[in-house]
């Protein structure tokens, strides 16, 4: 089954509302108060709708054709300002200096970081959220180069100011905390 196919099918068949990413959900205030943001792997746009209410103007993009037709719907319904596009980002990654916030949420190909970096304009935000290999449950991808190493997403935004980092891995009272994902928010110096 091709990534695409697969990626329908989940979507085809979820049964419960997406909800934002936490990295998002927590941290809207720093947000700017306009401006052009992209939902990257956007899957049934959750991210894209909270930014939208934000009063940003939001692409989003996913490779999965049956979830940005639905979240299209969701645009017009709500009124909201959402350009919902099926695209391969890792065949075509956004152009440079096209947006003041990208998010990411479960989603990692380390090969179009840089491409992510360059495609903030001066001053950007990128918030990302994904699986980490240190996990305590059988949350999110087997395959462990889907999952990112220790604080390595502090190194793949190496270039970035660091606004907001969490990772707690294994360390404590695994029951609770924020376990199994990191989150990050860089901005791009001026």
């Amino acid at each position: 089954m091709s990534n695409k196919a697969k990626w329908n099918e989940r979507y085809r068949t979820a049964t419960c509302e997406p909800k934002a990413s936490p990295v998002l959900q927590e941290n809207l205030h720093l947000l700017p108060g306009n401006g052009h943001a992209l939902d990257l792997a956007c899957g049934l746009g959750a991210n894209a709708i909270l930014l939208a209410q934000q009063g940003l103007d939001v692409d989003a993009w996913d490779i999965a054709d049956v979830a940005v037709a639905a979240l299209h719907d969701v645009a017009l319904e709500r009124q909201l300002s959402i350009h919902a596009e099926v695209r391969d980002v890792e065949a075509h990654p956004p152009e440079a200096a096209t947006f003041d916030v990208i998010v990411v949420s479960h989603f990692l190909d380390r090969g179009i970081i840089p491409a992510l970096i360059q495609a903030l304009k001066p001053g950007g935000l990128i918030y990302y959220q994904t699986f980490i290999q240190q996990r305590v449950s059988d949350r999110g991808p087997q395959c462990e180069k889907f999952r990112l190493a220790d604080q390595e997403l502090l190194q793949l935004f190496s270039g970035l100011q660091v606004l907001f980092y969490r990772e707690e891995g294994r360390i404590g009272d695994v029951q609770k905390g924020f376990r199994d994902e990191a989150m990050f928010i860089g901005r791009k110096k001026d």
